[in-house]
C-alpha cells in the first residue's frame, strides 16, 4: 500500500485514507495539500482501485466542480456597465442560489431529456427536479465569481455541483447497498465509517457507474448554463475555457493497469490538463496546468480543487438553532412571532395579522438562533473584503478566509507536478447567504 502526501498531513484524514485502501485491497492512494476528513474517504484523497468503484468515495454532490471562462472584456470595460457591485446584484438577481427555489430562469439542455430516458431507470423519476435545479448554484463553498488576470482581462469562474439529483443519486446507491430500495433511507454512518464499494461487473456495480455519469454530465450543463447566463449579463464572449470536476470516480491507466480513480475533491491533472482552482472569498484563483514528472505520476495525476478548510462552520460561525416564525412583510417592519400566531406574549398578531400593520400579510421565515458563538468576526470579515475592493453578495462567516488555508501555500506543496498559468484576483463574488439552508453543499 503506497500513499503519496502533499504538505503537512492530518493523522484523521490519513487514518481515513487507509482504511478506504484497506476495504478495497487498493495499492495507491493520495492525500493533497488541501486534504481535510470528510465522510469516510478524506476531501483531497484518492484511492485506485482495481475491482470497486465507491459511492461514499466519490460523494453527495456528484460531478462538483469548477469552470472559468477568459471573457473579451477588460476590468476597465465593467465600468461602463455601472461597476461590478450593479453585475453582481445582476447575477444574484437572474441565478439562484441555495436550496428549494427553483432556477430563476428555466433552462432546456439535451441532458434533461438523458435523464428522462436514463439508463439507471430510477433516475428518471428525478427529471422533474432535475430541471428544476438546473442553472442553480447552491450553498457552502459554491459561487459565481468575477475575477481579472495580470492583464487586467475579466474572468468568469464558477463552482458547484449536480445539486439535488446528485446528491438524491448518491443516497438512492448508498440505500441499495444496504439491502433497500433506491428511495429509502440508507443508515448513515459516523465520519470514519468504513468506505462503501462496489464491485466491477456486477449489476449493481455497473448501475451505479451509469448514474454517476449522467449526473456527472448535468453538473457540467450546470455549470455551463450559469457562465453563459453571466456572460449574458456581462454582454461578453468567452475567449478561453477552463472545465473540470473532482467528486467522481475515473477509468484510468497508472503504471500499465487500469484503475478506478475515486477522486474526492481533488482535481485530474495530466500533464497538460488545465485546472481552475478557486482561493477563499478574500483571496487569489488560478489557472493551473499537470506538468510531467515523478511526483506527478506518483498522486495518480492529480491536485488539488481548492485551498482546504482548517476551520468547521460551526467552529467558524458558532452554534445556531433555526427555527421558523410569521414575520410582517411590511417595509418598514422587522418584527417576527410565534408560528402558531396565537402566542400568549405581548405583540403576538391576532388572526394572521401583524398589530401595528394589520394591512400587511404575514409570511413564514427562518430565523436563526445563536447558541454559541464562533471564532469569525462576520462584519469584520466584510469590512476587510470591502476594503480590498471586492465585492461580495452573500456569504457567511463560515466561508470567511480564516476558515481555509491559504492557496498559495498548498499549491506550493504541489509544485513540481503543476504549474501556474494565471493567477486571478477577486473583483466580486456571489454565495447563498448563511440564512439558506443547503443539504447539498459538499
Amino acid at each position: 500500500m503506497t500513499i503519496k502526501t502533499f504538505g503537512p498531513v492530518d493523522e484523521r484524514s490519513l487514518k481515513q485514507l487507509e482504511r478506504c485502501m484497506e476495504a478495497g485491497d487498493a495499492e495507491f492512494g493520495v492525500l493533497c495539500a488541501d486534504h481535510h476528513p470528510g465522510y469516510s474517504q478524506p476531501i483531497g484523497g484518492a484511492v485506485a482501485y482495481e475491482g470497486y468503484v465507491s459511492p461514499s468515495g466519490v460523494g453527495f454532490d456528484v460531478g462538483c466542480g469548477n469552470k472559468a471562462v477568459r471573457t473579451d472584456l477588460t476590468h476597465d470595460d465593467l465600468a461602463a456597465l455601472g461597476g461590478v457591485e450593479p453585475i453582481m446584484r445582476e447575477i444574484t438577481r437572474r441565478i439562484s442560489f441555495g436550496i428549494g427555489v427553483p432556477a430563476q430562469e428555466r433552462t432546456d439542455h439535451p441532458v434533461l431529456e438523458k435523464i428522462r430516458d436514463a439508463e439507471f431507470e430510477p433516475q428518471r423519476k428525478l427529471a422533474g427536479l432535475a430541471e428544476s435545479q438546473l442553472g442553480t448554484v447552491g450553498s457552502g463553498n459554491h459561487y459565481v465569481n468575477l475575477m481579472e488576470d495580470e492583464q487586467g482581462l475579466v474572468w468568469v469562474g464558477v463552482h458547484f455541483g449536480s445539486r439535488g439529483f446528485g446528491h438524491k443519486t448518491a443516497s438512492g446507491f448508498l440505500a441499495l447497498a444496504q439491502g433497500l430500495p433506491f428511495d429509502g433511507r440508507a443508515v448513515e454512518g459516523e465520519m470514519d465509517s468504513p468506505p462503501v464499494l462496489l464491485e466491477i461487473g456486477t449489476e449493481l456495480g455497473e448501475a451505479y457507474i451509469s448514474a454517476m455519469e449522467l449526473a456527472g454530465e448535468y453538473a457540467y450543463a450546470g455549470r455551463d448554463v450559469v457562465v453563459a447566463k453571466v456572460l449574458e449579463i456581462l454582454g461578453a464572449d468567452a475567449v478561453h475555457e477552463v472545465h473540470n470536476h473532482h467528486n467522481f470516480a475515473w477509468r484510468e491507466e497508472h503504471l500499465g493497469r487500469t484503475y478506478w480513480v475515486i477522486r474526492k475533491g481533488c482535481t485530474p491533472a495530466r500533464p497538460g490538463q488545465e485546472g481552475f482552482v478557486g482561493g477563499s472569498m478574500g483571496d487569489d484563483s488560478v489557472i493551473l496546468e499537470g506538468v510531467e514528472s515523478t511526483e506527478a505520476e506518483e498522486s495518480l495525476f492529480s491536485t488539488v480543487h481548492g485551498a482546504g478548510r482548517v476551520m468547521s462552520r460551526t467552529q467558524a460561525a458558532g452554534k445556531v438553532r433555526r427555527r421558523k416564525r410569521w414575520a410582517c412583510s411590511h417595509r418598514d417592519c422587522d418584527r417576527v412571532f410565534e408560528l402558531d400566531g396565537i402566542s400568549s406574549h405581548a405583540g403576538a398578531p391576532k388572526r394572521g395579522v401583524c398589530p401595528e400593520h394589520p394591512d400587511s400579510r404575514l409570511r413564514k421565515v427562518w430565523i436563526e438562533e445563536q447558541l454559541k458563538p464562533g471564532k469569525v468576526d462576520w462584519p469584520a470579515v466584510q469590512a476587510r473584503l470591502r476594503e480590498q475592493g471586492i465585492v461580495l453578495v452573500g456569504g457567511g462567516a463560515d466561508e470567511a478566509p480564516e476558515v481555509y488555508k491559504r492557496l498559495p501555500d498548498v499549491l506550493g506543496a504541489h509544485a513540481r507536478s503543476i504549474r501556474i498559468k494565471h493567477t486571478l484576483r477577486p473583483l466580486g463574488v456571489a454565495m447563498a447567504g448563511r440564512d439558506v439552508h443547503d443539504p447539498y453543499k459538499d
